[in-house]
């Protein structure tokens, strides 16, 4: 296998593994699911930019195509559509979290102080991610 076709095999399987992650992309991901997701957006755009460096149009025309059809997804269907909705929904979980920790009662049970630790963990975990996404947010400015 030549070096031209260890990299399209590579991009190809890459990508493929972005479609799938895009495809299952829902309104109730879990951070983790998020913060894979973005990641692996930003591994194929990474690796679009270093092949778009080194393949020529006369030898690599059917992988150029491929990632023209890849930018395409990433432009169109992340940036555009599952981004902002992401975001989005990280806001509102966060702003109902918080809302949630603020109106607790002043008197609490040992039960009541462990299940709000979990809540200000989760939140934090909620924050945290929404800082993430938000620096692919000003990548893309």
């Amino acid at each position: 296998m030549s070096s031209a076709d260890e990299i399209s095999s590579m991009f190809n399987t890459e990508s493929q593994k972005l479609e799938k992650f895009l495809s299952n992309v829902s309104d109730d991901m879990g951070i983790h699911k998020i913060v894979e997701t973005y990641y692996q957006v930003m591994n194929v755009s990474s690796m679009i930019s270093m092949l778009k460096q080194q393949l020529d149009s006369e030898n690599h025309k059917a992988l150029l195509e491929r990632i023209d059809k890849t930018e395409q997804l990433i432009s169109g269907k992340f940036n555009n559509d599952i981004h902002p909705k992401i975001l989005e929904n990280l806001s509102n979980s966060i702003q109902e979290a918080t809302s949630t920790l603020q109106s607790s009662p002043g008197e609490k049970t040992k039960e009541q102080i462990e299940h709000e630790s979990q809540l200000f963990e989760e939140l934090r975990k909620k924050m945290s991610t929404k800082e993430f996404v938000e620096q692919y947010d000003k990548g893309l400015a």
